[in-house]
């Protein structure tokens, strides 16, 4: 699946695709959110999540960038 036939997907449709074809990458705990990335194929999506509500509040797609910084092991500069 290309970035751009998930993106034609209805919203529904896409959180029933990253959640049976995604492949889990990793978590990140930000304050009350907590973003789980995935793969599909050759992009990724990040499913953001209210902690305190256990909800999805949002999702992000996205192939490369600044998006994927959170998820690096690398120290961030203060």
């Amino acid at each position: 699946m290309t970035l751009y036939e998930y993106k034609m997907l209805s919203e529904d449709e896409q959180y029933d695709t990253v959640f049976s074809k995604g492949k889990f990458l990793d978590i990140v705990i930000e304050g009350n959110s907590k973003y789980v990335l995935y793969a599909i194929d050759m992009f990724f999506v990040e499913v953001i999540w209210d902690i305190e509500q256990d909800e999805i509040i949002g999702k992000g797609v996205f192939k490369e960038g600044s998006s994927l910084d959170k998820y690096s092991n690398v120290p961030k500069e203060i």
